[in-house]
C-alpha cells in the first residue's frame, strides 16, 4: 500500500511540473481548480478548472 501511495504522489508531482513548464501559472491554477472541485465534489469548480485547461491546450501557441 505505501508503494502505491508513493508512486501516485510521484506521478501527481511530475504531472504538475509538466503542466507548469508547458502552460505556466495559468495551467497550475486550472489544475488546482480541477483537483479542488473533484475533492470537494463541486461540479462548478471542477468545470471551471477543466475549461481553463482546455482553453490552454486548444489556444494558439505563443
Amino acid at each position: 500500500m505505501p508503494a502505491i501511495a508513493l508512486l501516485s504522489a510521484v506521478f501527481v508531482v511530475g504531472f504538475e511540473q509538466i503542466v507548469q513548464v508547458k502552460y505556466g501559472a495559468t495551467g497550475i491554477v486550472g489544475l488546482l481548480l480541477l483537483s479542488i472541485g473533484i475533492k470537494a465534489k463541486s461540479p462548478a469548480i471542477s468545470s471551471i478548472g477543466a475549461v481553463v485547461l482546455a482553453l490552454l491546450v486548444t489556444g494558439p501557441a505563443l
